[in-house]
């Protein structure tokens, strides 16, 4: 691929010092799905594998002058939307897209970490849900997330798809909910004002998870930026993260990192 035909996304969201989740997770999975990724960082997390122990939020100035940096320089063709934490941090990223006006925007509502450390100030979810979720062209929750957003926890497919539709209400134009705390199966659910969209996933077994949310949403956004259709950039994303999870990185003492090269090593780190 040419430097001219590459596909640039930008994702903002925040900072993981272990490199499994966030900007850095968001960075290697854009790398891996053919596109030049750039970065926004919301706030900085001293973070493992066991959790966030600490979190220090970036100024909502310095959030917007980052946002400016790129946009004036160089053809941004999707964004990626992560952890935001703040009030004022909503505030900036919301007028500055809304004058920008990405093609894509695909929003992953980051409220909590996987050790339930919050991630968002409780004073600023209605912010999220009137500056943020009417930006997104696909928003990805995860259950806890969904119910968040929704207001209920859904159990079945009817249910799921009520509350698609409400978060579709919120003015999102699709939403991917995803099944990764299902105890069945693994099933993604698409929902969108045309129906329903069902995109099958087998549960792993692996305990090395962390950045899977992060990568997700990461790898639709470059597939959706390289001229994919959403159901196109769904299931391609979604086996990139499976390929990842089954030959997770055993990293540190907890929930170790995603592999996320591990198509183009082929299951082997390069030789230096």
């Amino acid at each position: 691929m040419s430097s001219s035909s590459m596909r640039h996304v930008l994702s903002i969201a925040g900072s993981d010092t272990s490199g499994g989740a966030g900007i850095q997770a968001d960075l290697k999975t854009m790398s891996a799905c053919g596109v030049f990724g750039m970065s926004v960082i919301t706030a900085l997390t001293a973070q493992n594998t066991q959790g966030v122990q600490a979190l220090h939020q970036v100024d909502a100035d310095f959030v917007g002058a980052q946002i400016d940096a790129v946009f004036s320089d160089i053809r941004v063709d999707a964004v990626k939307i992560g952890m935001l934490g703040t009030l004022a941090v909503m505030k900036v990223i919301g007028k500055r897209l809304r004058w920008y006006r990405p093609k894509w925007i695909v929003v992953d509502p980051v409220l909590q970490a996987k050790n339930g450390y919050p991630l968002m100030e409780d004073t600023a979810k209605d912010i999220f849900l009137s500056e943020i979720v009417p930006l997104a062209d696909l928003i990805t929750p995860n259950l806890p997330e969904t119910a968040a957003l929704a207001g209920f926890v859904p159990q079945t497919m009817a249910e799921l798809e009520s509350a698609g539709k409400k978060i579709l209400s919120l003015g999102a134009k699709a939403v991917l909910i995803k099944g990764g705390h299902r105890k069945t199966d693994a099933d993604d659910v698409l929902v969108t004002n045309l129906g329903v969209h069902v995109f099958k996933g087998e549960r792993l077994t692996s305990q090395h998870t962390h950045g899977t949310g992060c990568s997700l949403s990461s790898a639709i956004t470059a597939y959706l930026a390289r001229g994919l259709t959403i159901l196109e950039a769904i299931e391609r994303a979604k086996n990139y993260v499976r390929v990842g999870i089954e030959h997770g990185l055993n990293i540190g003492h907890g929930i170790g990192p995603i592999h996320h090269f591990y198509n183009l090593y082929h299951g082997e780190v390069p030789q230096l």
